[in-house]
């Protein structure tokens, strides 16, 4: 996966005006081409099976929003799949983290990539769906047979937590900030390199930008303001402003993001240790669902008709939300969706508050710290950064 290859997710633009050794103004600007509208006039179980191969980042994420809408638009309970897709969500969130650790972080120290050793991480992810969906279509509306083999998925997830524990953390990972102050100072992976680099006096604090978690979450919630203002897709807002999504909303509450952010406060520290705590939570999450699985069959089919729906699920990169409605034939009559891009790199969101008024020593310095904001936040999208002295 390349950035530069991602033409689903479009990409980002960035404008800053350097004044001496500060950012003094920022702009941000989102390119989407709206994959999205490909899905009007198909019918929802057509609309679910293509929208994974719409969109460039998180398929399975977008597959399964879609599901969940449609099922919402239909009147379909598919309560007894939950379990198991969100185990296939955290898998695809964990090769998400795992490309961004091979590649990305490399990238922001000057280092080649190291995609070989992702293959066996991608294998791992892989045999989930058809160790839960022996079909693979667990993500089509109402649930497809689910048919667990607990074992398979067992040796699934101990490859990917090898792979975290070689590749990522070399050995077990920080827990507080001391830990990663510790880990960073071995610096035994590109993972601790980058820490060690984020941690300095001068980064560590940087790109702090004051704009709360979402925190929404809600179907409901998302439905309505995806309903009820066809805008609202390209620029979000909750409680009137701009919102953080991603690793950090989730990790808020983590041992490892608290104490980083009581010693070195917001910023690329405190950024970069939730995506840490998201690496070391997602295997525990995997590992309690495995244990709870139990067989279902798809849920009874719901009345074909007009109505509307909206589906949410969780992407490495943040919240992803889709909403649809549905005509008389059930085929989708309008479909939007609000991805974490779009909160995150919104015109006066996290990105564009982070720059703003922010240090830069001369041009070069201020792309690069652009590029590592960007990483932090959401590296799966190609940004194109233009200064102006």
């Amino acid at each position: 996966m390349s950035a530069a290859t991602l033409p689903g997710e479009g990409s980002v633009s960035v404008r800053l005006w350097l004044d001496g050794r500060t950012i003094s103004r920022a702009e941000v600007a989102i390119r989407r081409p709206r994959a999205v509208a490909a899905l009007v006039g198909r019918p929802a179980a057509e609309a679910a099976r293509l929208a994974p191969l719409l969109f460039s980042l998180c398929g399975s994420a977008q597959g399964l929003a879609v599901a969940q809408a449609c099922e919402a638009a239909l009147g379909i309970d598919a309560g007894a799949h939950e379990t198991a897709r969100t185990l296939l969500t955290d898998a695809e969130a964990l090769d998400s983290h795992g490309w961004q650790a091979a590649v990305e972080w490399p990238a922001r120290l000057g280092a080649a990539p190291r995609p070989a050793p992702l293959r066996d991480l991608r294998a791992a992810v892989s045999a989930v769906m058809p160790a839960l969906y022996p079909a693979r279509d667990g993500l089509r509306p109402g649930g497809g047979i689910l048919r667990p083999d607990v074992a398979a998925l067992r040796e699934a997830l101990v490859r990917m937590t090898g792979w975290l524990d070689e590749a990522v953390f070399a050995g077990p990972p920080p827990m507080d900030a001391e830990d990663l102050v510790r880990w960073a100072g071995r610096g035994d992976s590109d993972a601790a390199r980058l820490a060690a680099r984020l941690l300095a006096p001068d980064l560590a604090g940087w790109g702090a930008c004051g704009v709360p978690l979402l925190g929404e979450r809600s179907p409901g919630w998302f439905g309505a303001a995806l309903a009820g203002d066809p805008a609202f897709a390209a620029g979000p807002h909750c409680n009137d402003g701009p919102a953080l999504t991603g690793p950090l909303e989730r990790q808020a509450g983590h041992r490892l993001v608290v104490s980083v952010t009581e010693r070195f406060g917001d910023g690329l520290a405190r950024l970069f240790a939730a995506r840490l705590a998201d690496l070391i939570e997602l295997p525990r999450r995997m590992e309690a669902a495995i244990a709870t699985l139990r067989p279902a069959d798809p849920g009874p089919a719901g009345t074909c008709g007009p109505g509307d729906g909206c589906g949410v699920a969780e992407t490495a990169r943040g919240r992803l939300a889709h909403w649809l409605r549905l005509d008389g034939d059930g085929r989708l009559a309008e479909a939007r969706m609000v991805a974490p891009t779009d909160w995150n790199f919104a015109a006066g969101g996290p990105l564009a508050r982070g720059l703003a008024g922010a240090g830069a020593r001369d041009r070069d310095d201020a792309v690069e710290r652009v590029r590592l904001l960007v990483a932090m936040l959401d590296p799966c999208v190609a940004c194109d950064i233009e200064v102006h002295v």
